[in-house]
């Protein structure tokens, strides 16, 4: 299986030999498949757990098959092989595809942390097998200490091992905790993938010639970013 990404074009090129087989789980990012029309199946899959009573539809695509996949705007795709003692648990939106051959399993979160960030489920694939993940920007593989938490922003983190130990925080002191998104506080070992995209505008406003006085004051008055403009 050959998989090909140019980042600028923002879009997926996959080659499908004999015998192999995709699973699209965003089957609207196809845009041109070349190849028998019956070697495209699409089925209504039903996850467990707390995902039970939602549908989502998916498409196997089967080889020999030229599919070419479409990403939206600022979009960016990583593969991401699954060994077969994998114990990533992955944000499900962030999965475009998978390989034929990967198992996908639900974890459910803690009631707390679900709360708090509407995440109930999981999704963890043994492989081996590759993972097609959709980010915002690039896709950042960050090696996780048992004795050095890692903060990473809680819209940002796209999987982490399950044997990690997560919990939700802030850092730093009072200002800065008092002006950040909720975190997600990670320690334990095996890598963490983070998107680098941000939803963040204050850089970008700097960069267009914002004044000094007007950043400092949106940052330090209550609903400074509301009123001045």
């Amino acid at each position: 299986m050959d998989i090909r990404a140019p980042a600028p074009l923002g879009q997926v090129r996959v080659v499908l030999e004999p015998g192999e087989a995709l699973h699209v789980l965003h089957p609207k990012t196809i845009v041109a498949f070349q190849g028998a029309p019956l070697q495209r199946e699409d089925r209504v899959m039903d996850l467990a757990n707390a995902y039970r009573k939602k549908k989502w539809i998916r498409s196997k695509l089967q080889g020999p098959a030229d599919v070419l996949l479409g990403l939206p705007p600022g979009c960016a795709l990583t593969v991401v092989d699954i060994e077969p003692d994998s114990d990533l648990l992955f944000d499900f939106k962030h999965v475009l595809f998978y390989t034929e051959g990967l198992t996908m399993r639900s974890r459910i979160q803690k009631i707390r942390t679900a709360w708090i960030t509407r995440q109930w489920v999981r999704m963890k694939f043994s492989g081996p097998g590759k993972v097609g993940v959709v980010t915002a920007g690039d896709l950042a593989s960050i090696p996780l200490h048992a004795g050095v938490p890692l903060f990473a922003e809680s819209g940002s983190l796209v999987a982490f091992p399950e044997r990690a130990d997560v919990r939700l925080s802030v850092y730093g002191n009072t200002l800065a905790s008092q002006h950040m998104n909720v975190q997600w506080e990670l320690t334990g070992s095996g890598p963490a993938l983070v998107q680098s995209g941000t939803k963040e505008t204050g850089l970008a406003d700097q960069l267009s010639g914002d004044g000094v006085v007007k950043r400092l004051l949106r940052e330090l008055l209550p609903f400074g970013s509301v009123y001045i403009k």
